[in-house]
């Protein structure tokens, strides 16, 4: 989330965590050029609770999925999307059952239309 690919989520306390996606969630509205009041009104929250979360206070889901949605962000909730993955086997199976040629239409079909 924050750009830095050397961040080692696991090793960092969830204190830790809530203040990085704070200072990320400063960093993109401050590169938006949106005050906190701004987003907070688009997200229907309060100046106060966006401050917190900044300055790494916990908030709630739906405060932060209101933040994120304020400020475009909800593409970073793609990582969670579950796909669903074909085997090689499964893929190889349904290579083999497509259809090669097409076939052409009886003779006898074209007839029985025909005066």
């Amino acid at each position: 989330m924050m750009g830095n690919t050397n961040t080692n989520w696991t090793a960092m306390s969830d204190g830790a965590i809530i203040k990085a996606i704070g200072a990320y969630v400063r960093h993109q509205r401050l590169s938006q050029n949106k005050t906190q009041a701004q987003v907070a009104k688009e997200a229907g929250i309060n100046r106060w609770t966006l401050s917190q979360f900044e300055n790494g206070e916990s908030i709630t889901f739906l405060s932060f999925i209101q933040i994120l949605r304020s400020l475009d962000l909800l593409h970073l909730f793609e990582a969670y999307k579950i796909k669903t993955q074909v085997s090689p086997i499964e893929l190889a199976k349904l290579e083999q059952k497509k259809r090669r040629r097409a076939s052409n239409k009886k003779e006898s079909d074209q007839s029985e239309n025909d005066w």
